[in-house]
């Protein structure tokens, strides 16, 4: 049996395989129940919401989009905002790493609440030695 994480953050990666009911989407739908029943808080940057608002903007609508990050609110998603020192860490990742700068905030808020970071998204390869990945 896995261990209880502190608390889960989730990247666009995650999010959007739940929202779009891919394979992986319902190993997400798992993660967020048993988080309600563990009472394990849940987290998502400002950053990685607006590219999940993006890509849903473009594939479908701005009222889709809208509704999917409101669906995440409504799910107990925590929606955290980039600060400077959060911003400062997510510098600090894309500057020694090849990651997209969205991707670098999700794992800088993993890291700053010692959470695990949920996601799919094999560009985080590269940082597992300093967080922890939930991998789907």
């Amino acid at each position: 049996m896995p261990r209880k994480p502190k608390a889960l953050v989730f990247d666009s990666w995650a999010v959007l395989a739940y929202l779009g009911d891919e394979a992986s989407g319902q190993e997400v739908a798992d993660l967020i129940a048993g988080a309600h029943e563990d009472r394990i808080p849940m987290y998502m940057t400002s950053v990685n919401a607006g590219e999940v608002w993006y890509i849903i903007a473009r594939e479908a609508s701005e009222t889709e989009a809208d509704r999917a990050v409101d669906d995440l609110i409504r799910l107990g998603i925590e929606l955290i905002d980039a600060d400077w020192p959060l911003a400062r860490i997510a510098g600090s990742f894309k500057a020694r790493n090849k990651m997209s700068y969205a991707d670098c905030f999700a794992a800088a808020l993993a890291k700053v609440r010692k959470s695990d970071l949920v996601t799919g998204d094999k560009e985080f390869k590269q940082i597992e030695a300093e967080i922890s990945i939930r991998w789907l």
